[in-house]
């Protein structure tokens, strides 16, 4: 699904993605019209911008994955601000592209971002990454003394959430432990279960939260 204000914009977007074989299974041109379209045609992936009408994209994107956290949002955004982008990541985006990324790169970052792997415009991945570590340096909140110990997690699957961590794409993963994609994905699934969490960027703050990115 595209999402933009542009009616060309948005035109062109959705026809270089279709004649790249992605099935478009709808647009919307502002940000009320985008998370009831999204809700109605359960797209894999949403490709947003963040400069909408009505409601501001990060809203839309905090929104729609909320109602399908297996929803995978790529930012297309004109702004290269680090504030848009850590304020994008947060709200659920698994990456972030400028517009001025051309329709291979926009093909291959939506065949990318279907996975899981995140995706962003070269020099924000560091950003992202230290954003985490700050984050993860802040004071945790108190523990309840009625909250359930976390969930065990195998060997494996520590492994994974390791290299999750240092920043690999699932693909990286598969290579350096000699396994297949899918069973990467199939880790990090049951990773996210076993932890209750969300998405990927969740799932680096809490391995970065316990250190496993430096280990």
């Amino acid at each position: 699904m595209v999402v933009d204000d542009h009616p060309m914009w948005r035109d062109a977007v959705a026809r270089d993605l279709a004649e790249s074989g992605f099935e478009v299974v709808a647009t919307a041109g502002d940000g009320e019209q985008a998370v009831r379209r999204a809700k109605a045609a359960v797209p894999e992936v949403l490709v947003l911008d963040l400069n909408l009408p009505g409601k501001p994209g990060v809203q839309v994107c905090k929104e729609v994955v909320a109602a399908d956290p297996a929803l995978r949002v790529l930012v297309l955004s004109a702004s290269g601000e680090h504030a848009d982008v850590l304020e994008a990541v947060k709200s659920g985006a698994t990456g972030y592209l400028l517009k001025s990324a051309s329709t291979e790169e926009l093909r291959d970052a939506v065949r990318s971002t279907a996975v899981g792997d995140p995706v962003f415009t070269p020099g924000l991945a560091g950003l992202v990454l230290g954003e985490y570590r700050r984050l993860a340096s802040e004071p945790a909140p108190a523990p309840d003394a009625d909250e359930p110990k976390a969930p065990r997690l195998t060997d494996r699957e520590t492994e994974v959430l390791r290299l999750v961590a240092k920043g690999l794409s699932y693909k990286q993963i598969a290579e350096r432990l000699v396994i297949s994609h899918r069973t990467v994905q199939n880790h990090v699934q049951n990773t996210l279960g076993k932890l209750q969490l969300h998405n990927r960027v969740e799932l680096v703050r809490y391995a970065i939260e316990r250190g496993l990115d430096d280990e």
